[in-house]
């Protein structure tokens, strides 16, 4: 492995568990967003706001963690794709901020209007940011991202049917990720009505996964083509691993075994965007720009490796501590103050 590739997969690292945990909470202001009115949907609010609310802040360090590397790592790539996606990530930018505020705000409110209001915009941006990601995804994937200093259609770059399949499966996958955890938090502590509608919740929305994904195998094959070949024959176990753990996510719910269910779901979403790389490789942009093309000077690999290197034996376990005190219960006490 050259140290071009050993930044891109560290990178990529970066991104799945951005989508694992920032994901998850995205699919959470999903689920809140249908939960139902003031009443109906005040337990399901409590349990997504208890649930979410010491981590998600601190999901964001992946984001932020992808972005320096592919800026430091990669800055031709990086240039391109900001040229020619910047609609996209701008609109994501806007959601996570909103996103965030209203979040922060919905707690503090004291009047229904406002708490109305926050939490309109807390669902719907949780909605709006993924998608936007799927979709600069999607522009990349089919090779809709140029090299160099041209720059790509503005808008057909993720306004098109690969990006928009991109948006929503990313939605998709957010709620399905998140309708599993919050089953298995349900059941932690201890409330039943909440696991039988979140366990409901999850197998639906695996079961929409399941078909936006056979509906993208027919776009892919006569929009990505490129894409689609590597992800039927390079990325080919990855993805047959991801329906294997898609059904078995299945099985698991249906048997109430909702603390496995978790690690099953978490592995669907690993396997495809680990095919999705596989199906790429060996381009950071496809048909245009390798990633040994992409690099930068060698001096800059080096040190932004074993900088990673150091920022990671301090991070992971802050913030592997946090998420088993989260999953503990220990901080839900302190997340409502």
């Amino acid at each position: 492995m050259t140290l071009a590739e050993a930044c891109a997969a560290a990178m990529f690292v970066g991104i799945t568990l951005y989508a694992l945990l920032a994901g998850a909470d995205f699919g959470a202001g999903f689920w809140d967003l249908v939960a139902g009115g003031e009443a109906k949907g005040r337990e399901q609010r409590a349990l997504i706001e208890e649930s979410i609310a010491p981590v998600w802040e601190a999901n964001h360090v992946w984001l932020i963690f992808v972005l320096v590397t592919l800026w430091t790592a990669f800055p031709s790539a990086f240039a391109s794709i900001m040229s020619t996606l910047y609609v996209p990530l701008t609109l994501a930018a806007v959601g996570i901020i909103l996103r965030g505020a209203a979040f922060a705000f919905r707690k503090a409110s004291e009047t229904l209007p406002l708490r109305r209001l926050f939490g309109a915009t807390f669902a719907s941006s949780s909605v709006l940011t993924p998608f936007m990601f799927g979709a600069v995804v999607g522009g990349i994937a089919s090779g809709r991202v140029p090299a160099g200093e041209r720059t790509g259609n503005v808008l057909g770059s993720w306004l098109n049917p690969t990006s928009i399949l991109g948006g929503v499966l990313a939605v998709v996958a957010c709620a399905f990720l998140a309708a599993v955890y919050l089953t298995a938090d349900a059941e932690r502590r201890g409330h039943p009505d909440l696991v039988s509608a979140f366990r409901m919740r999850a197998i639906a929305s695996a079961v929409v996964a399941g078909a936006v994904a056979l509906a993208g195998v027919f776009i892919l094959y006569h929009d990505a083509h490129d894409l689609f070949h590597g992800l039927t024959h390079r990325g080919a176990p990855l993805i047959g691993l991801s329906a294997a753990a898609g059904i078995t996510t299945l099985v698991l719910l249906v048997r109430g075994a909702y603390a496995w269910a978790r690690f099953s779901a978490a592995l669907a979403i690993v396997a495809v965007l680990f095919g999705w790389a596989a199906g790429q490789y060996p381009y950071m942009l496809e048909h245009s720009l390798r990633i040994s093309d992409a690099a930068g000077a060698h001096a800059t690999l080096v040190a932004i490796l074993v900088t990673l290197g150091v920022g990671a034996a301090l991070l992971v376990p802050a913030l592997t501590w946090l998420l088993v005190l989260t999953q503990r219960g220990t901080l839900s006490a302190s997340a409502d103050h």
